[in-house]
């Protein structure tokens, strides 16, 4: 397993388009790093890692501080 992975790999990680994790990279959302002469970007695994487990506390605690109205939800994502 590669210790670092291109943009279109994490897109496809995290299932969004290769647009959108562009965006988060570039906009310093997403913890990445340019490398080499044309400058491409890599996100290390760990550092994605640690970053999804950010992004789980963060929704954790939307969800305590806002409670679904109504009760709960069901979605057609399950």
């Amino acid at each position: 397993m590669s210790r670092f992975l291109t943009l279109a790999e994490v897109a496809d990680e995290l299932a969004i388009s290769q647009s959108q994790a562009y965006a988060l990279a570039r906009h310093g959302d997403l913890p990445a790093v340019k490398l080499g002469g044309r400058g491409q970007w890599r996100v290390e695994r760990a550092r994605l890692e640690t970053w999804l487990e950010e992004k789980h506390e963060e929704t954790r605690r939307f969800i305590a501080d806002n409670p679904f109205p109504g009760g709960d939800a069901t979605t057609d994502e399950d």
